[in-house]
C-alpha cells in the first residue's frame, strides 16, 4: 500500500491573544493575553477549570474563530481560517449515520485533492487498521460502542494527513476502561505518525499520561498560568506511580491559584 508523502508536523506560535464574546449578560472575556509556543511534533495538553478558554484557544488555532487581539502563527504564517493542515476531533464523534465505518473515513479524504478512488481507499484502510478497526470496516455507526466511534473519528481526522491534530476532550464521555485503551492507542499512533497534537482535557492524569507538556490555564479570562514538562518514557499508564506523582503536583498548582483571592491567579 502506497500512502501519500507524510507531511512534517507544524509549529504553532500564539502571541498575546485575547478573545471576548457578547453574551446575554454582557461581554464575556474568554482569553486575555495568551502566549504559547508549540514545537513541531510536540504533544501539548491544556488543562484548567471549566470556562477558562481552552476550547476557545483550540478554535482560534483551527481557524474556526478569530482573535480580537494578538496573532496565531502556524509555521510562521498567520492562520487565515480553517485548513486541511489542521484537523479537529471533538468530544462527540459526529459520524455520519448513513455511512459505514469506511465511508466515514473516506468522507474526510474529500479534503485531500489529487487522490484516486483507489488511493483514498488505501489511506482509509491504513488508518482504520492503525486504530484497530480492521474487523469493522463495513459496520454501521449504530453498531459501534462509544470507544469504537471515537476510533473512527480519530482515523477520519488523521486520514487527510494534517500537520496539526487538535483534540477537544475526545475521551470525556467514555468509561474508564475504554479511556485507558484509547490512551495506549493514541500514544502508539502519535509515535508512529509524529503529528503536532494540542489536546484539551479536564483530567490531569490523562494530560500527564499523554502529553510532552501540560499547560495550566487560569479561570476566565483564560491565561497561561504554569507549564509542566512530562519527561517520562512511553507508553505510559495513567495509573502508574510516576504519572500519579506528576499529576499530583499539577493538581496542587491548580488548587493553589483556584483558592487564591480574586486577581491572585493572574
Amino acid at each position: 500500500m502506497m500512502l501519500p508523502e507524510e507531511l512534517g508536523p507544524s509549529k504553532i506560535a500564539v502571541k498575546g491573544v485575547s478573545k471576548s464574546y457578547r453574551a446575554s449578560k454582557g461581554i464575556v472575556d474568554a482569553l486575555e493575553d495568551v502566549s504559547l509556543d508549540i514545537t513541531g511534533g510536540e504533544f501539548v495538553c491544556l488543562v484548567g477549570p471549566s470556562g477558562c478558554g481552552k476550547s476557545t484557544l483550540l478554535n482560534l488555532i483551527a481557524g474556526l474563530d478569530r482573535a480580537d487581539r494578538g496573532e496565531i502563527l502556524v509555521d510562521g504564517a498567520p492562520v487565515p481560517g480553517p485548513g486541511r493542515d489542521r484537523m479537529v476531533m471533538f468530544q462527540e464523534a459526529a459520524l455520519f449515520p448513513w455511512l459505514d465505518v469506511t465511508g466515514n473515513v473516506l468522507f474526510g479524504l474529500k479534503l485531500k485533492p489529487n487522490l484516486t478512488a483507489e488511493a483514498r481507499r488505501d489511506v482509509a484502510l491504513y488508518y482504520l487498521r492503525l486504530v484497530g478497526l480492521d474487523g469493522f470496516l463495513h459496520a454501521n455507526v449504530h453498531e459501534l460502542s462509544g470507544g469504537m466511534k471515537q476510533r473512527v473519528a480519530l482515523a477520519r481526522a488523521l486520514a487527510p494527513n494534517p500537520r496539526v491534530l487538535m483534540m477537544d476532550e475526545p475521551f470525556g464521555a467514555l468509561d474508564a476502561m475504554t479511556r485507558e485503551q484509547l490512551y495506549g492507542d493514541l500514544q502508539r499512533i502519535w509515535q508512529a505518525r509524529k503529528k503536532t497534537i494540542l489536546f484539551v482535557t479536564h483530567n490531569v492524569r490523562e494530560a500527564v499520561c499523554l502529553g510532552d507538556r501540560v499547560v495550566i490555564m487560569t479561570p476566565r479570562p483564560g491565561r497561561v498560568r504554569e507549564q509542566f514538562v512530562v519527561d517520562l518514557p512511553r507508553p505510559r499508564d495513567s495509573l502508574s506511580l510516576e504519572v500519579a506523582g506528576i499529576a499530583r503536583k499539577i493538581t496542587e498548582a491548580l488548587r493553589r491559584f483556584l483558592e487564591a483571592p480574586q486577581g491572585g491567579a493572574s
